[in-house]
């Protein structure tokens, strides 16, 4: 009860000091530049090095691909055929459906909410579900896509450059081979970590309510209501199907069941 009340409160401390224009306009991006280049990678050296890299962690790994795959499709019938008589979307709204829709920021306010409903082992496949799912999601599949949509031919040497410039990325791949090599962090090494990183939840939500804007443009409504479709209903429905049905009644807390946090040495 007490992380559903800090999540609120900070949601809504964040709308109201933008609301009341007690920090700058633009202090969202400040923060948002200290999360992805300290306290992301901070929790990603925390968590990922002490990680049993089983066949279920993965799993959920495979989630931001499959959503992001059926939303092209979804959104490309809906542009073939129409939207239930509404307006067919053209080719910008197209894409920025495909991608908006598609793509999920795990990070922000997931990293909060896996760990309110599983603790430390669901901030772990959080962890994992960002980095290799829809962070290469978005770098990948999404750039092509966007690119596609301008007319423009992605470079594989720029995809490659951005990767590695966004910080929680490298980080990720140093601490995925940090645990395929069997290291594990020293007692001194992990509470420095866990201190660097305990900030994130506050900030993340504080960052994400200084950009709550409510406002809806009336030509932008249709569009807008085919995007909260398809991500707030049907692709929850296609990965409450993969793993429940498809993967013999695969859940979350059964995954998160198979990695327990280290003991302390």
């Amino acid at each position: 009860m007490g992380t559903i009340v800090l999540l609120l409160v900070c949601l809504l401390l964040g709308a109201a000091l933008r609301h009341w224009r007690v920090v700058p306009p633009d202090a969202h991006l400040t923060i948002n530049q200290l999360l992805v280049t300290v306290f992301i990678p901070a929790l990603t050296l925390l968590y990922v090095p002490d990680m049993h890299l089983t066949r279920q962690l993965w799993l959920p790994v495979l989630a931001p691909w499959l959503v992001f795959l059926a939303g092209l499709v979804f959104f490309g019938l809906i542009a073939r055929f129409g939207s239930a008589g509404g307006p067919v979307p053209d080719r910008a709204t197209l894409g920025t459906l495909q991608l908006t829709g598609g793509i999920s920021s795990i990070s922000f306010v997931g990293f909060p909410v896996f760990e309110l409903l599983y603790g430390k082992a669901g901030l772990a496949v959080g962890i994992m579900m960002s980095q290799a799912g829809s962070f290469l999601v978005a770098m990948t599949l999404g750039v092509a896509v966007a690119n596609w949509h301008s007319t423009r031919q992605p470079s594989a040497q720029v995809l490659l450059r951005n990767m590695l410039r966004f910080p929680p990325f490298p980080v990720f791949l140093v601490a995925l081979g940090a645990n395929m090599a069997g290291y594990r962090h020293p007692m001194l090494v992990r509470e420095l970590l866990e201190k660097l990183s305990s900030p994130f939840s506050v900030l993340a939500l504080l960052a994400v309510g200084l950009q709550l804007n409510v406002s809806v443009r009336p030509g932008q409504r249709a569009g807008l209501g085919l995007g909260l479709l398809y991500k707030l209903i049907l692709a929850p429905l296609l990965i409450f199907g993969f793993f429940g049905w498809g993967w013999g009644g695969m859940t979350t807390s059964s995954i998160c069941a198979s990695w327990e946090p280290p003991s302390d040495r």
